[in-house]
């Protein structure tokens, strides 16, 4: 399985660089999942729908299925959260995942980096940061690309996963 990551701080654009290289790769006929670590609590479901009444009700998983997706949600009920390889374990194969997020894991990764955001490059303590993606000039011996030079950044990725 090919994984490449995408990280860096909080606001320094990582979901659009992710949202960007999906459109990107996928135009090449390549096909690609995506991974998204949030740091705090998420639902992706809504209070009042039949879903969350079962998941409310002790479900331990609920399977919504409809004409156009499905999605399986599993509640963890106070069970730590499961290391990113169990996840990764339960996606349907594809040529390339990609995930934001999970920065200490130790997949290559590309660090998203604003200097509005005045926040440091992760780079330097990071060694799974195998290049950086910035909208301005900054001091690195990894490569380093225009955040907003989607193409480039999907080319060096997929010749680092070997696609």
């Amino acid at each position: 399985m090919r994984i490449y990551g995408v990280t860096g701080s909080k606001n320094c654009g990582k979901t659009g660089l992710m949202e960007r290289l999906v459109a990107e790769i996928c135009a090449r006929g390549l096909t690609v999942s995506t991974v998204k670590h949030a740091h705090h609590s998420t639902d992706v479901d809504q209070p009042g729908r039949d879903s969350f009444r079962h998941r409310e009700a002790g479900a331990n998983e609920v399977l919504l299925a409809s004409p156009n997706r499905w999605a399986l949600m599993h509640e963890l009920r106070d069970a730590p959260e499961p290391p990113l390889s169990d996840l990764l374990g339960k996606l349907s194969p594809v040529d390339l995942i990609l995930i934001e997020g999970y920065k200490r894991e130790p997949h290559p990764k590309i660090e998203a980096h604003r200097a509005e955001t005045g926040k440091p490059l992760l780079s330097p303590d990071n060694a799974s940061i195998r290049a950086v993606a910035a909208d301005s000039a900054i001091e690195t011996a990894l490569p380093r690309f225009d955040l907003d030079d989607t193409r480039a950044i999907a080319d060096f990725i997929l010749r680092e996963v070997g696609l």
